[in-house]
């Protein structure tokens, strides 16, 4: 199957490549900002409405004034592909996707594209050269890079802790799995973040809680420093590092779960959660952040497509906890503090979450024979 794939890796400039590339970002943002504000500008005060080519055209002729002149010192195409980025930041705005777009900070994470014109890409010696730039990137590959793919686009990101990273975006082919044995249902949770309809229980990893400490102490230490000041950069570093560790334990967490399932099993089944609602519990929201849910089902889909298994998304409001996955009987009510109930018309005794589990899997093995209606939705089969 033919997808697009990035590989991402970390890699160490030399101080002329960073002082290349924090040119780069600080253009490409300055150019981002600038076109944001003018048709926000546009709009509010003259119902204007600006496009891309518009945009475009607005960036060619700041070139040509010299008091933007040091815009020209560094490549075209990563301050043309920051344009691009805010047309797509619109679009997802006018689809609903996403909120108005908003301007970006030299505190936060800085990002370049480059496009395929502006980047030397050897495959046989795996060297990486940027436009305006002499050498090639001193990358740690942690990965090898298929030779049959074929890199288009470029991004290289600096996060808040200072780390650098380039993402290799490329059109790539991967090939599906020998087909799997196993057929699982999956419960999320907050207490076991995953619970199998086999009966396992795999903790929730409570990235946030581990650390939510040490960060809480570290945001009153940055909180009393003076802006501008040598001491608070040094305190927001210290902070950044945690939220980028946090940050990192999830992302591997999930990855490593999702690729587990998505080996063993054929089908999965799992419930289909509206994770921004379930947030408004101020309660649970903290949480419910911590766990990662919307991207753990973002990963287990994609997986899903790339190596031939099936995901079946069940309805969310599918009594999965309080249906006997026994007999089929339907208790009326079940407060979430019971964790363990008896069936009053066979009597099994289920645990809630792997009771919930098993019939998550039977409702997606329904849906997949289209024997029963439980409203699914079937993602990739």
């Amino acid at each position: 199957m033919d997808v697009k794939r990035a590989y991402k890796f970390r890699f160490y400039p030399t101080p002329e490549q960073e002082t290349t590339l924090a040119r780069t970002f600080g253009c490409a943002r300055f150019v981002y900002n600038l076109m944001l504000r003018l048709r926000t500008d546009a709009w509010s005060q003259r119902q204007e409405s600006i496009n891309y080519n518009q945009t475009s055209a607005a960036l060619t002729m700041l070139k040509k004034d010299p008091s933007y002149s040091w815009l020209n010192e560094v490549s075209s195409v990563p301050i043309q592909q920051a344009l691009r980025h805010l047309q797509a930041a619109f679009a997802n705005f006018f689809a609903r996707r996403a909120g108005y777009p908003t301007f970006k900070s030299k505190h936060g994470q800085q990002s370049a594209t480059y496009a395929a014109s502006a980047f030397t890409w050897d495959s046989g010696k795996s060297t990486l050269v940027l436009a305006k730039t002499k050498d090639p990137l001193a990358i740690r590959w942690s990965r090898t890079i298929p030779k049959a793919a074929k890199i288009t686009t470029v991004t290289v990101t600096k996060d808040t802790t200072g780390r650098n990273f380039v993402s290799l975006f490329s059109d790539d082919a991967v090939s599906a799995l020998a087909e799997a044995s196993g057929d699982i249902g999956l419960d999320l949770g907050l207490t076991h973040f995953a619970i199998l309809s086999t009966g396992e229980k795999i903790a929730a990893p409570r990235t946030f809680q581990k650390n939510e400490a040490k960060l809480a102490k570290l945001q009153r230490r940055l909180a009393k420093k003076q802006k501008g000041s040598s001491n608070r950069a040094k305190a927001r570093l210290k902070v950044a590092r945690i939220h980028a560790r946090i940050s990192d334990a999830r992302r591997d967490f999930l990855h490593k779960l999702s690729t587990r399932l998505i080996r063993e099993n054929q089908t999965i089944a799992i419930e289909t959660l509206a994770v921004m609602n379930m947030q408004k519990n101020h309660c649970l929201a903290k949480s419910i952040a911590d766990a990662g849910w919307s991207e753990f089902t973002r990963q287990l889909e994609y997986k899903a497509l790339w190596y031939g298994r099936t995901l079946i998304g069940i309805d969310k409001w599918y009594p999965s906890s309080k249906r006997c996955s026994g007999c089929g009987f339907v208790v009326s009510k079940l407060s979430l503090s019971v964790r363990e109930w008896s069936c009053p018309e066979c009597g099994a005794v289920h645990d809630r979450d792997i009771n919930a589990a098993c019939n998550i899997l039977a409702a997606g093995l329904a849906v997949s024979a289209l024997g029963e209606s439980v409203s699914p939705v079937q993602a990739y089969a």
